[in-house]
């Protein structure tokens, strides 16, 4: 089993510039060859499928483009990015979309099933093009089999950085054999982005980025202003922001919101007690240690498994859960059960979504993005301000523990600079998201003349498909102008009740 602790030290938690020309139709765009491939530009692209787990596969043409693994260094090692086209449905318009995923390390190519139906609408005169960052997915993915070794990390002593660091070290010692972990950070994905655009043929292109994603979008955007027509933000994550570094205490503030409305559900207060301190509880149990073992059921296999409760499981299931409203509602479930030292609930969810994100996230890329453009400010930080959190410390001390035997690449001389200028930018957020709260999209807009922020009342990370933001997503495309937007639909849109017991939430 990954370790719980790991995965949260990458995540950050999801782009773009405009001039509106809604009178220029693609004339040369995907076109078959005498071979009968579609040819977008330079790229050829064949027929296939993208993979949905638990869903239908989506329909669309891939590519691989070799590209210099150091831009700087055209004639030396080269590395293939896998690149997918989802083809829009109708007459398509000259610029079509970059949905870039978060993470650091998630694939775009992957991700996208999961997201398609927020794209439904645009793609009706649109392209999706889809390019897997370097370092994941398709695109010589740096993944660090170590963190998956489910017997090593099973041994509670293996969650301390020290032990985090030995898996790093010979995670990086494996990668470097065929990989120079310098050449693997936003400034080489934007430059893969731009070399793409040129291969395709296009003058401009539309940034869609979902939590990192978005870092990468605004760095696009301020690089090539003269090759971005829009960005959308989903998610947003300031350009001032060190990943990392604010998630205990926006974690803090998301489970307070959602504690607070178990608070004012009778039937939820009366019948699991205050989550508060019901948490505080467990987690002080958990970290005295001296549990015995629990035999509980894996949720996506099955099987039955048997496992020490840790605080490594809390502090995973807390991180994951705050992601989505729907799953943070069944919290103060869960916390009543392992209050009651039944951990069966709280092992069974910890393992799945640990699980998930062991599948989705490629190590070795989030590790060479963060160490690069973020560890040098992890000591810029009252070392007491989380001491008040559940996490406190924990994530950003193990992330600099690895960093410190990380290689290091450079990032732009402003890449702090918040992105500015006249750019047409939709950014979004959800209300209760606790990895990249509304006041990171508030402090983006605010040097963006032509660009609007809203906040989708009791939802959370990544949602751009939610009610009916993808025809606020389609219309800000087509026009744009996000202040023309009229969205008074997201109104009807609320948090999930807190579970009140087994049988969910009162009606």
């Amino acid at each position: 089993m990954k370790s719980a602790l790991f995965p949260l030290s990458l995540l950050a938690g999801a782009l773009l510039l405009a001039g509106c020309d809604g009178t220029a139709r693609q004339q040369a765009g995907p076109r078959a060859d005498a071979q009968g491939k579609l040819r977008y530009g330079e790229i050829a692209f064949e027929p296939c499928a993208l993979s949905a787990p638990g869903g239908d596969a989506v329909e669309a043409q891939c590519a691989t483009l070799a590209v210099p693994e150091n831009h700087d260094a055209p004639d030396g090692r080269s590395i293939d990015l896998a690149i997918a086209l989802v083809p829009a449905r109708g007459m398509a318009e000259a610029d079509p979309i970059y949905m870039i995923a978060g993470g650091p390390g998630q694939s775009a190519i992957e991700s996208f099933p999961s997201v398609r139906e927020a794209f439904s609408d645009v793609r009706r005169n649109r392209h999706v093009l889809l390019v897997d960052a370097r370092g994941t997915g398709g695109s010589h993915p740096l993944h660090c089999p170590g963190f998956g070794d489910e017997q090593a990390l099973a041994d509670p002593e293996n969650e301390t950085p020290e032990a985090m660091v030995r898996l790093t070290e010979a995670c990086r010692d494996e990668l470097q054999k065929t990989a120079d972990l310098r050449y693997y950070t936003t400034g080489d994905h934007i430059r893969d982005l731009d070399l793409v655009r040129r291969r395709i043929g296009v003058e401009r292109v539309n940034l869609v980025g979902v939590s990192y994603g978005t870092r990468v979008a605004q760095q696009y955007a301020a690089t090539y202003p003269q090759h971005t027509r829009s960005v959308v933000l989903d998610s947003v994550v300031p350009n001032s922001l060190v990943l990392g570094q604010d998630h205990a205490r926006n974690l803090e503030d998301a489970l307070e919101s959602q504690f607070q409305r178990c608070r004012a559900s009778e039937a939820c207060l009366t019948n699991l007690g205050d989550p508060r301190r019901q948490l505080t509880l467990v987690r002080d149990r958990l970290q005295a240690g001296g549990i015995a073992p629990v035999r509980y059921r894996d949720p996506v296999s099955g099987e039955w498994r048997e496992e020490v409760p840790r605080f490594g499981h809390l502090a995973g299931l807390l991180r994951m859960y705050a992601y989505q409203p729907s799953m943070a509602a069944t919290l103060p479930l869960v916390l009543h059960e392992a209050a009651q030292q039944r951990y069966e609930s709280l092992l069974a969810q910890s393992r799945m979504l640990s699980s998930q994100m062991s599948d989705m996230m490629a190590i070795g890329m989030g590790l060479s993005v963060s160490c690069s453009e973020d560890a040098a400010e992890f000591g810029e930080r009252d070392a007491d301000a989380d001491a008040d959190t559940v996490l406190g410390n924990l994530l950003v001390d193990m992330l600099a523990a690895q960093c410190a035997a990380w290689p290091k690449g450079a990032r732009a001389a402003d890449f702090r600079a918040p992105l500015s200028g006249d750019v047409p930018v939709l950014a979004v957020s959800g209300e209760l998201d606790p990895v990249t709260p509304p006041r990171y999209g508030d402090e983006v807009v605010q040097t963006l003349p032509n660009g609007r922020h809203l906040v989708l009342p009791g939802q959370g990370h990544s949602v751009l498909g939610t009610g009916c933001m993808p025809k606020l997503f389609a219309q800000f495309l087509e026009t744009a102008d996000a202040k023309s937007l009229d969205a008074k639909c997201l109104e009807r849109l609320s948090a999930q009740p807190p579970f009140a017991g087994n049988y969910g939430w009162e009606p």
